[in-house]
């Protein structure tokens, strides 16, 4: 479903809207960047009928440079709209994804800002560091149609993926994550039977886990709500984790043979990292009754001491910063009869 709507997009895009720009804006449509990229489960070819309830319908992103948007954007969508039909193969083109036209204006600085929260590619590890590993994502995912200057499709392809000191480093920081701060709190929670504490840890676990096995692929992982459907279809790894995953997570299955099913998973990971000469071969390890089987922290130590002195103690970014800076400013500006609307919100006076 979701592809069919980038297929359209893109026949709209190439039939309506870039011989508007072109012909309109001659010297501006030189600097503009235009596809389907960004937030969105379309972005990632994932929509379905859940997805219809918001932003729905055709969608062209087109990022115009900051010398161009501040005087253009409204210009740009206006004479687009006014020479727009009523619908595209079916598609209202006065609803959907931007009412009025089916393109979202964008500043590409504003856009980059508010994902890797950089304006052009990153030039140190720290830079690279820094950005939230989702919102690569939204910058890479997606199709570009329409790039003249290329100055967008050269960022995308600067992040191909992490420089190596990068990629060691938050492999890392994700087995000190899933070690230190899921498995064995989950062990503790378990021994003082607090299955409160149990479900958060345990959660946790998996996700980490989970966006681990991306790492070990040289795979950049999507925010959560698709992180499973395509941790699935992960070359390596998701053959042999994705049954014990399944296990993990079934109703009926125990505490205790969660925590085994992890320590298990924690030995695959650390036998991939072996395998891929992350950290060199070991003697087997056994944990303790009380701190569990802690194993991954030590491919943390080991990766840690062979790190570049820059990057060694520099955190990876693992959330997402930037967007929720943004989405504050953005929220703050609305009034909250339209913030509710957008949430599909109802009061039980009007549906009554």
């Amino acid at each position: 479903m979701a592809t069919k709507i980038i297929e359209i997009s893109r026949r709209f895009f190439e039939k309506e809207i870039k011989p508007v720009l072109e012909s309109e804006f001659p010297v501006a449509s030189q600097q503009v960047a235009c596809g389907i990229f960004g937030y969105g489960s379309e972005c990632l070819g994932m929509d379905d009928q859940y997805s219809r309830d918001h932003h729905w319908g055709l969608r062209i992103d087109v990022l115009i440079p900051d010398e161009h948007f501040k005087t253009l954007s409204q210009e740009i969508r206006s004479r687009i709209n006014a020479k727009l039909p009523e619908s595209f193969e079916g598609y209202d083109l006065r609803e959907g994804h931007v009412e009025g036209a089916g393109i979202a204006p964008e500043s590409l600085e504003g856009f980059l800002s508010r994902t890797i929260g950089l304006t052009r590619a990153p030039r140190s590890l720290r830079e690279w560091l820094d950005m939230p590993e989702e919102d690569i994502v939204h910058v890479t995912n997606g199709e570009v149609w329409y790039d003249p200057s290329s100055r967008f499709s050269n960022i995308r392809k600067s992040l191909t993926y992490y420089p190596e000191p990068v990629w060691l480093r938050r492999i890392s920081h994700w087995c000190r994550y899933l070690s230190g701060m899921g498995i064995y709190p989950l062990h503790r929670a378990l021994l003082r039977d607090n299955l409160v504490y149990a479900t958060t840890a345990f959660g946790r676990s998996i996700k980490w886990m989970l966006e681990l096995a991306f790492m070990l692929n040289k795979t950049y992982f999507p925010y959560d709500k698709w992180l499973y459907p395509f941790f699935r279809d992960l070359p390596d790894l998701a053959g042999e984790m994705d049954p014990l995953v399944t296990e993990a997570i079934a109703s009926g299955t125990t505490w205790e043979r969660r925590l085994k099913i992890l320590n298990d998973l924690s030995d695959i990971l650390d036998q991939k990292m072996v395998a891929l000469g992350i950290i060199p071969r070991h003697p087997r390890f056994m944990g303790s009754e009380t701190s569990g089987y802690r194993l991954l922290e030590h491919a943390y130590g080991t990766i840690v001491k062979s790190l570049p002195t820059e990057i060694k103690n520099h955190v990876p970014r693992w959330d997402q910063t930037y967007l929720e800076e943004f989405h504050t400013a953005y929220v703050d500006t609305l009034p909250m009869d339209t913030w509710n609307s957008l949430l599909n919100l109802t009061s039980v006076e009007e549906s009554d």
